[in-house]
């Protein structure tokens, strides 16, 4: 298996620290909100990686973090508190928000198909582990307390701007245009590991540290986490790209200089989900979620189908066009694969199970290209080979793509059915027996390409046909 790895922006020979074993790490919401479908996109790519290596057999711990404590703007201590603007725009307090999004935010995964991480640790349950670890950097030297609060010292690092060469005026403070510079600071690039001045005076949450009642920084969240529940090497880390810097810079920096070596192997970062504007935020154009895309009559799996579709370092385009015809595409592979029948007397083509496995495998292995995974599934729906061998192979397949597509299929399946057993002399029952006339006449002149392509509509939505010598009859 190849992993495009951000640090070295090249794709690599993927390994683990310790044989068979995989320690991944996600950074997960901020819930002040709902989850808009491009924060959803990372997840569900993110997602697609762990089954993967999951399939391929390796033993997979993966831990996500929810931010459930001040998210600021920036790292000049600018912008509104995330968590307290949400808690004002609802006249709620911040833990009520907290616990209400978080919520929100899984049931939109399980609608996605999206696996809840092993272990998912609210910011808000590691405090002690935070004032660790930033007690631990100013041990070493690589931390300083300045205007009540204690900043990271970029300045004794080797090297900082780890995932690409910024031009360093640029990237002033950090992260917004208009950002102002935080004069507590030694260095332009230095970060905030705990605040206990802020300009926040009605920051809801705090709590007693070594260097008075205060909150931690974003950053430092992340690094603790996962030293507290992967330890001090780290297989993958996952997360959109707008975190690589300075959110992922920050947790190198800090993660390494407290561990005092290397911590993460493969950095996995996914591109945005872009709108023909620009890219999605919850703060510009139509808010997308998933319940949005629900009540205007999308399946919430034709946009997981739409993400697999792309790969996850493309930065993808959403329109409600392309949106629509991921739909379509999708229903017609539930439909051809609904008209499959896996008769229990077939056996498993074990020779097609280990051609089309290893094709899956050689498109997933190239940097979960996902795209060629899809497509293997239209190769097995084409292959020579009996029904119950390409059902068994769909399975197989979705145990990483997750497009429930057995499950589908079998609902659209009942969903005929239903329909038709409202009455034979329904518009269903008179279509039905229209289409055996045609198959009869079709016979009759020998055209027998024609009543079989009838026969296999019929098939298709769900009607059995049984040809006996006083005309055909069918049933459901």
């Amino acid at each position: 298996m190849k992993l495009y790895n951000s640090l070295s922006h090249a794709k690599e020979d993927f390994f683990t620290n310790e044989p068979g074993k995989v320690n991944m790490y996600t950074c997960g919401p901020t819930v002040y909100h709902f989850a808009h479908i491009g924060n959803l996109r990372s997840y569900i790519m993110e997602d697609v990686l762990e089954k993967y290596l999951r399939f391929s057999g390796y033993d997979v711990k993966r831990v996500m973090n929810i931010t459930d404590v001040g998210h600021l703007s920036s790292d000049a201590d600018t912008g509104e508190d995330k968590m307290v603007k949400g808690a004002k725009r609802e006249n709620k307090s911040v833990m009520d928000i907290a616990r209400f999004y978080t919520d929100a935010f899984f049931a939109d995964c399980d609608k996605l198909n999206i696996k809840k991480p092993d272990v998912v640790e609210p910011a808000t349950n590691c405090i002690d582990e935070f004032i660790t670890m930033v007690s631990g950097l100013l041990e070493k030297g690589f931390a300083y307390i300045a205007g009540g609060n204690v900043y990271f010292d970029t300045s004794k690092l080797d090297e900082y701007y780890v995932f690409n060469k910024h031009d360093s005026e640029e990237l002033m403070v950090g992260v917004r245009d208009g950002v102002e510079e935080d004069n507590n600071k030694r260095n332009k690039n230095d970060f905030v590991l705990w605040f206990t001045k802020s300009k926040f005076e009605e920051q809801a949450l705090k709590w007693d540290s070594p260097w008075g009642v205060g909150y931690p920084g974003w950053h430092i969240e992340c690094s603790a986490i996962s030293l507290k529940h992967l330890g001090e090497r780290l297989d993958i880390h996952c997360g959109g790209i707008d975190n690589a810097f300075p959110h992922h810079t920050n947790e190198i920096a800090q993660s390494e200089a407290y561990i005092g070596h290397k911590w993460c192997n493969f950095w996995f970062h996914v591109l945005h989900l872009n709108t023909n504007s620009g890219k999605m935020s919850k703060s510009t154009g139509e808010f997308l979620t998933v319940s949005l895309l629900e009540e205007k009559g999308y399946n919430p799996l034709a946009y997981r189908f739409f993400c697999l579709q792309s790969h996850y370092r493309k930065s993808l385009v959403f329109s409600y066009e392309n949106l629509d015809n991921a739909q379509g595409a999708f229903d017609k592979l539930i439909a051809k694969i609904a008209s499959l029948n896996g008769n229990d007397a077939d056996s498993i083509d074990e020779n097609a199970v280990k051609a089309l496995t290893e094709e899956f495998k050689n498109a997933l292995d190239n940097d979960i290209n996902t795209s060629l995974g899809i497509t293997v599934l239209y190769n097995v729906l084409k292959y020579k080979t009996n029904d119950k061998t390409k059902l068994h192979l769909l399975n197989e397949f979705d145990k990483v793509l997750s497009l429930s597509l057995l499950d589908e299929a079998k609902k659209l399946n009942e969903n005929k059915k239903e329909e038709a057993a409202a009455g034979a002399d329904s518009e269903f029952g008179k279509y039905v027996e229209e289409q055996l006339a045609l198959r009869a006449e079709a016979k009759k002149a020998k055209n027998w390409a024609e009543a079989d392509r009838i026969r296999d509509e019929l098939t298709a939505k769900g009607v059995k046909i049984l040809d006996t010598p006083e005309g055909s009859k069918w049933s459901l």
